[in-house]
């Protein structure tokens, strides 16, 4: 009987690009001026991203374009999600009272400041990474694009879906 054994080197890393993208609008506009400046059309995903644990999880809207001409994917996903949470409070009168409380949750919580990513999946010579930054960097209602080094993301399990 043959032994076979894999090796770290059997498996190959995602071939994916994030962009980082700052701006205070809704994700509807985001999407919206994308498609103005890029040659794509995101539309919003009726499934949200689940991110969280076994006993509660968190859906965060994405936005998706498959272009099949190239092979490439791309996925328009919000950073932040405000969730209120009911909280019961101890009391020594005759009310329960419960209140909501808020909190903010990230896709990836290691880049807090971040407002949207792009995550632009294909072959890496099909995606001109820098003429996408420059193009999304000229609509003024982004304060600014850039590139995520792909070292710099610790939850990268959050990126699988």
């Amino acid at each position: 009987m043959a032994i076979h054994k894999l090796s770290i080197d059997d498996f190959e890393e995602a071939d994916y690009q994030l962009i980082a993208i700052h701006t205070a609008l809704e994700n509807y506009r985001v999407a919206y001026l994308i498609n103005q400046n890029l040659p794509i059309l995101l539309h919003r995903n009726k499934k949200d991203i689940l991110i969280g644990t076994d006993k509660q999880k968190f859906g965060f809207p994405n936005f998706q374009f498959e272009d099949t001409k190239k092979g490439i994917y791309w996925t328009l996903i919000e950073n932040k999600k405000e969730v209120s949470l009911p909280q019961k409070i101890k009391t020594n009168n005759l009310f329960n009272e419960v209140s909501e409380f808020s909190n903010l949750l990230y896709f990836l919580p290691e880049i807090k400041t971040v407002d949207f990513f792009l995550k632009i999946e294909g072959d890496e010579n099909q995606i001109l990474l820098n003429s996408i930054i420059t193009k999304l960097n000229t609509i003024d209602q982004f304060t600014t694009v850039y590139g995520v080094l792909k070292s710099r993301i610790k939850s990268k399990n959050n990126l699988i879906f």
